[in-house]
């Protein structure tokens, strides 16, 4: 599973929105300010390596780096080539000015930076850094070097970004993350927002078969329904902490190991067309998909398959990505449909276990849900962000 992602972890669809709520006592400063961008990035000189831009040929190389370091840094995961090339696709990445690999004498890789943005943010301007060192090379101030050239370099996005709307810097750890690496990141000024807990449900429990009331139907997964499945995770995920609108692209993108016959939706199909339009949270996109009489998905259970994880982790799993339900088709039972038809298509394909992540802090009762399905929770990580 790629550690890399822009997207808060799996999470339920009700939650109540902080980030406002943290500016909204005082008012905000210029960007421009509270960014404190550097007019030139800080170099990065140390370990005797040589610094340039990655580009798409490194996939291979970078992929072989990434793993090694996930090895030596106990992670429960490794990457796959696709996961990998996958963050060369999007339009809105800039790997010339964005990016930095170290190689050595050899041309081996052996350090890494990303710095990246997440387009379509309205309620806070975020950037995500990314990167690591190789263990046969740490100890030689390369670590701190990176990420000195990375939160400059996320100070000028932000800044550049002109979007008058609080700030964030962000990177996320495991739990297991080396202590050096911690106190690395808390000297640069991050602390840790939010947990997460990875859950595992045994599959050799019953799956329990729910009954939906009115005109809504679980339904397979399609092409067809994937944009109306977006309106229902912007809906759904509207007032969740650290969501932001996802746009088409960004929706799209990092699908390399994307199941979608492990996923599902629920659809409603006669739902109160004047009702939802008088509703003022009904964003404009759904209201214009209503109008022009398009299905309606008002929950989904999106999943992926992570072979490389299976023998790192000691058994095999489908892996729900997203999880949600539009907020007025909340307390219908809509999220346990969609999680078990999930989990019995994990089942059918011989997967022994459903895995997910939830935020720790979620207060819409994902947790009770999840336990009540049998979820345990295995392993868990961090958000760390300098809030600005």
């Amino acid at each position: 599973m790629s550690s890399s992602s822009t997207s808060t972890p799996t999470s339920s669809a009700a939650a109540t929105s902080t980030d406002a709520a943290s500016s909204a006592t005082s008012p905000l400063e210029p960007i421009a300010v509270r960014a404190a961008a550097p007019a030139t990035l800080p170099p990065v000189t140390a370990g005797d390596l040589t610094w340039r831009p990655a580009t798409p040929d490194d996939a291979p190389a970078l992929l072989t780096l990434k793993n090694e370091i996930a090895e030596a840094d106990d992670e429960p995961f490794r990457e796959s080539i696709g996961e990998v090339q996958d963050l060369f696709t999007p339009t809105w990445r800039t790997f010339d000015t964005d990016s930095l690999v170290g190689e050595d004498a050899d041309g081996t890789l052996r350090a890494w930076a990303l710095v990246d943005t997440a387009p379509g943010d309205v309620r806070t301007v975020r950037t995500f850094l990314h990167g690591g060192v190789h263990p046969s090379h740490r100890g030689r101030g390369i670590g701190r070097e990176l990420l000195a050239w990375e939160v400059a370099r996320g100070r000028q996005l932000l800044a550049a970004s002109g979007k008058e709307i609080p700030a964030r810097i962000t990177l996320y750890a495991e739990d297991s993350a080396p202590e050096r690496t911690v106190r690395l990141y808390e000297r640069f000024g991050f602390a840790a927002r939010r947990y997460y807990s990875e859950l595992r449900r045994d599959l050799a429990q019953d799956v329990p078969e729910v009954d939906l009331d009115g005109s809504l139907r679980v339904v397979p997964f399609s092409d067809e329904l994937d944009e109306a499945a977006r309106l229902a995770h912007n809906d759904a995920f509207r007032d969740h902490w650290g969501s932001e609108p996802r746009s088409r692209e960004s929706w799209a993108h990092g699908r390399s190991e994307f199941a979608p016959q492990w996923s599902f939706l629920v659809v409603d199909d006669a739902p109160d067309a004047d009702a939802l339009l008088a509703d003022p949270h009904t964003d404009p996109e759904t209201a214009a998909a209503l109008r022009a009489g398009e299905p309606l998905v008002v929950g989904y259970e999106l999943a992926g398959r992570y072979d490389e994880d299976f023998p790192v982790r000691g058994y095999t799993f489908g892996y729900t990505e997203l999880l949600g339900v539009r907020r007025g088709y909340r307390g219908r039972r809509v999220a346990v449909a969609a999680l078990a038809a999930g989990m019995q298509a994990f089942a059918a394909d011989g997967m022994q276990y459903a895995a997910l992540d939830v935020d720790t802090e979620n207060p819409s009762g994902a947790h009770g849900l999840y336990a009540s399905l049998g979820y345990e929770k295995v392993s868990g990580s961090r958000m760390y962000s300098i809030e600005l």
